[in-house]
């Protein structure tokens, strides 16, 4: 299918595609016109890299996991690890923005902000 119908089929934009494919996301075929040529599943993996970005996952992630992903034997279980992988990545992160606004909240009304806390002024 041409870039016009994957992108209506998928929810996407025509550049979004172009940039899928420049990153090595998608890839399609060009046609002795120059026109680009998908494959019908790139629809579901379109619907699938807008999911994982919406849960958190980077681009990087996808093109990383992608293809382990489409060899699984069990898709779901494989699934499932890297949203074991992506919680703990996230509790993390949320240790450390505890952390940091609690040190923020120590610099509020001192003056100067940047300053070491204990530093002279």
């Amino acid at each position: 299918m041409r870039i016009g119908e994957l992108a209506a089929q998928a929810g996407v934009t025509r550049d979004t595609i172009r940039f899928y494919e420049k990153v090595g996301l998608v890839a399609g075929r060009r046609l002795a016109n120059g026109y680009r040529d998908f494959p019908p599943e790139a629809v579901a993996w379109l619907h699938y890299v807008r999911t994982a970005q919406m849960l958190g996952f980077s681009l990087a992630e996808i093109a990383r996991h992608g293809e382990e992903l489409s060899e699984a034997p069990d898709a779901a279980e494989a699934l499932s690890a890297l949203f074991e992988e992506k919680i703990k990545v996230i509790d993390v992160r949320m240790a450390e923005l505890v952390i940091l606004r609690a040190e923020l909240a120590t610099r509020v009304g001192t003056g100067c902000p940047l300053r070491a806390v204990g530093q002279p002024g």
